[in-house]
């Protein structure tokens, strides 16, 4: 095949594939999914995987890529191009296929189930745009017990995220003897960090009294001596209002890192003062705290 016909070809698989990228989006976002390629490091900083393992070359599905490392503003959900500057790269990417040029393996991290590229994003794109349906990578595999799924935002994942840590909260530690139902959080890490003031007014405790208490009596005393009288505070200077969008637990986990933070200047400073305080600092960004909540509320990202 002449190299001018090739080259006229793969733009116009480019400009297909562009359109094609335009209409996937606008479907997604009427059927509520992302449109979006999620950030590697947006998941990771939410997931926080402990490891990772080096599982070398592989054959992957292509339709389990979700993400990338560093190309996921440039490419849809369904790893079609968005942008006119991809065009010289893609299109090179193209006649290389068209002309039957052995390309080297991508490189991906596998996370979840899924896989978000660290090298080979134009690679990925082409492929996907000619219905190939799998491809050979280089894989290293981060681990994570939360499940991902093609279409996910990151709303989603830290709801998710939030879910699992409740849910292994409540399997490790049987807390019948705390009122689950008003002691939530909507952030990821609050419940490991709950554990971590239980634990930390168990030790107080076992200051004063002879043997080793319970991590239950502990919680006990922690709800009714610790979370109790500063969810009252919260309660009676109307916190939530001030933060849409957010649980009680939520501006517990804040008020008491804004009350250590006033005791390092103040060492009686009282927890009315940290709401007091808390408040002030919210009150000149209220209004975009509620433009914000309602975005949230009915934005897919």
């Amino acid at each position: 095949m002449p190299t001018d016909i090739i080259r006229q070809q793969s733009i116009d698989d480019f400009h297909r594939a562009k359109n094609r990228a335009r209409i996937h989006s606008l479907f997604d976002k009427l059927t509520w999914k992302n449109p979006d390629l999620l950030s590697l490091y947006e998941v990771t900083s939410i997931i926080k995987p402990k490891k990772e393992t080096y599982l070398g070359m592989k054959t992957i599905e292509i339709d389990k890529i979700i993400g990338s490392e560093g190309r996921y503003r440039d490419f849809s959900a369904a790893f079609l191009p968005k942008r006119e500057m991809l065009r010289a790269r893609w299109t090179s990417i193209d006649q290389a296929r068209l002309t039957d040029v052995v390309l080297p393996p991508i490189s991906v991290f596998a996370l979840g189930g899924y896989y978000f590229v660290r090298d080979g994003n134009h690679r990925v794109s082409v492929a996907r745009s000619m219905g190939v349906e799998f491809i050979d990578a280089e894989v290293v595999e981060l681990d994570s017990e939360i499940k991902l799924e093609p279409g996910m935002t990151t709303k989603q994942l830290k709801q998710r995220v939030v879910e699992y840590e409740r849910s292994a909260f409540i399997e490790q530690y049987k807390p019948s003897y705390l009122p689950m139902g008003e002691v939530s959080f909507t952030t990821p890490g609050a419940y490991p960090e709950m554990v971590n003031h239980i634990l930390v007014h168990k030790y107080y405790i076992n200051q004063n009294v002879e043997g080793e208490i319970s991590f239950e009596d502990a919680a006990r005393s922690w709800y009714k001596n610790v979370y109790s009288p500063i969810v009252d505070q919260i309660r009676k200077d109307n916190l939530l209002f001030y933060f849409p969008g957010n649980a009680e637990g939520d501006l517990y986990m804040w008020l008491v890192r804004r009350w250590d933070e006033l005791k390092k200047a103040k060492a009686n400073a009282s927890i009315k003062e940290a709401s007091e305080d808390l408040r002030k600092e919210s009150s000149s960004s209220l209004l975009k705290r509620w433009i914000d909540a309602i975005r949230e509320k009915f934005s897919l990202s």
